[in-house]
């Protein structure tokens, strides 16, 4: 089964774009050695960088932990100053389901952390599959309204809302609103820092 497009917009898209080459220029990587670390294929890769596809929310985390920097980092505009404002209007959709559902990312640190802030919602009967994550990562969620059906490793929790729930998410996992109500929740995903080499399993430091 095909991963969902992540529906992000041009602006968005460009600045992906720009990161993704500024980010292997940097890293001093062929367009093969980076789709042997992060398991995107070449192509893939061709069509991101040259700005002519829209990547799910799946092939971008494949893409960040290869290089070893959050998500966040492939979609943030400008260098992270001390303080880091990101109003409303700024924050990056990855992720659209059915009609109202939609997954944004509020606001990520710099590459010496890897920790993201996200806001999800989901209309009744929509669902989002989770792939696993760098090893280590964990997340946090807060339901606001609804009732969240949390499946990790094949197994479903109930998180009504008011409830927070803390999870490994370096395994396979998803979220999805199985009541009659809107379901919002955020969301705090937290990753160790360090470069994932996809091929052998290994996270190297990024000064090696």
């Amino acid at each position: 089964m095909s991963e969902p497009e992540s529906d992000v917009s041009s602006t968005a898209l460009s600045t992906i774009a720009r990161n993704v080459r500024a980010l292997r220029n940097e890293h001093e990587w062929s367009l093969d050695e980076l789709a042997g670390r992060s398991n995107v294929s070449k192509g893939m890769l061709v069509q991101i960088e040259q700005n002519r596809t829209n990547p799910s929310i799946g092939i971008l985390s494949r893409i960040a932990e290869a290089f070893g920097v959050s998500l966040a980092t492939l979609v943030e505009l400008d260098q992270s100053p001390t303080v880091r404002l990101v109003s409303a209007d700024q924050a990056v959709e990855l992720w659209h389901g059915q009609e109202g559902s939609v997954g944004r990312l509020l606001i990520g640190s710099d590459r010496r952390e890897h920790i993201e802030l996200w806001e999800w919602r989901m209309v009744p009967g929509d669902a989002y599959p989770s792939q696993d994550h760098l090893p280590g990562t964990r997340e946090m969620l807060h339901v606001h309204e609804g009732t969240l059906t949390l499946t990790v490793a094949g197994t479903d929790h109930t998180v009504p809302a008011g409830s927070a729930v803390l999870f490994d998410a370096d395994r396979p996992h998803g979220y999805a609103n199985h009541g009659r109500k809107l379901l919002r929740f955020t969301m705090v995903a937290s990753a160790p820092s360090g470069q994932y080499d996809r091929r052998d399993g290994a996270v190297h430091g990024l000064s090696d």
